[in-house]
């Protein structure tokens, strides 16, 4: 499981998230709404402390991270954090 993350998804995270070096970034499931990966479950972000990591990558000493309990969602895809300039927001692909 890779997570790959698009520089202008990058520079989204530190403008409207105000991420700065340090910062943890996790990515976890949610219940509802719809992913290409898993029905009735999506992918959400926010602020941790990681406890035990199966994916990770950082990026201007920001951490961006996956727990193992939430490693089933991706079911053995990597995702690929984008940025869509129309909608000013990222959003998610998933590739095997």
């Amino acid at each position: 499981m890779e997570i790959v993350i698009e520089d202008k998804a990058i520079d989204w995270f530190k403008e409207e998230v105000d991420c700065v070096p340090g910062d943890q970034i996790q990515f976890h499931v949610r219940y509802g709404g719809d992913s290409a990966v898993q029905q009735g479950f999506s992918l959400g972000f926010s602020y941790g402390t990681p406890t035990d990591i199966a994916a990770s990558k950082k990026i201007d000493d920001i951490l961006f991270y996956i727990e193992s309990k939430d490693i089933w969602f991706f079911d053995d895809h990597h995702l690929h954090v984008q940025y869509d300039e129309t909608r000013d927001e990222i959003y998610y692909q998933y590739a095997k």
